[in-house]
């Protein structure tokens, strides 16, 4: 005869214990999968400079070819044909995409794309880098703005004189460190994590890989050697 205890499941404490187990497993797995989804980072400040000038030139590059006489139309017509590819390679174009695997730059006249083994630091100095396979690319959707570090840094210093609980300052800047960094820094922080964090996944193997952007470089080219002629004839 079959006792109770042999038929029924085990609901003891270390039955218990590893039901919890499991579930902070994977509660840590969601939690690291909605942590590093994937990110955008671009600048919006160069983006509304590309469009405001974007709209100034065809404005006064179309009101040229409507209204112009001789040669002015067609030298409008080969200025905009220059300028409105480089405007957007430096403005608009510029975009650094981190995800799970990989990380993806995007600068104006080339794409990088860098496994997340492949990289070996992220810095931010005068400009944002990534370093990998022994290259340097910068990464143009990531500028660095002196005037935001010294308000960040000036912040610090203020929380850290007027910390109403009396910690000392090395607390108050592990506290603040997070929140009141520049934006460039933060964006640094956080892509320098991902890429210790990423780099062992399966996924995340591999060599760097750089594509030119000849959908940017050929119309500037073109728009150059047009406009180069008109102004010789």
């Amino acid at each position: 005869m079959t006792s109770p205890d042999d038929s029924a499941p085990d609901s003891g404490p270390d039955s218990a214990r590893d039901a919890a187990s499991d579930s902070a497993s994977l509660s840590a797995d969601d939690s690291q999968e909605s942590t590093f989804a994937d990110r955008v980072y671009r600048s919006p400040a160069g983006i509304a400079g590309g469009v405001l000038l974007l709209g100034l030139g065809a404005w006064l590059g179309i009101d040229a070819i409507i209204r112009g006489e001789g040669r002015t139309p067609w030298l409008a017509l080969a200025g905009l044909l220059f300028a409105v590819p480089v405007v957007i390679a430096f403005t608009v174009r510029p975009a650094v995409y981190a995800g799970a695997d990989r990380l993806l730059v995007r600068n104006p006249f080339r794409t990088i794309t860098l496994p997340w083994a492949s990289v070996d630091g992220v810095r931010a100095g005068y400009t944002s880098e990534v370093l990998a396979a022994g290259a340097k690319y910068q990464l143009w959707a990531i500028p660095v703005s002196l005037r935001q570090r010294k308000r960040a840094a000036r912040q610090q210093a203020r929380s850290a004189a007027s910390d109403p609980y009396g910690r000392t300052s090395a607390h108050i800047a592990v506290d603040t460190d997070a929140d009141r960094r520049a934006p460039s820094d933060a964006a640094i922080g956080d892509l320098r994590e991902m890429a210790e964090i990423q780099a062992s996944r399966a996924g995340a193997q591999g060599a760097p890989e750089v594509r030119w952007a000849f959908e940017v470089i050929a119309p500037t080219v073109a728009g150059a050697v047009l406009l180069v002629i008109m102004l010789a004839i």
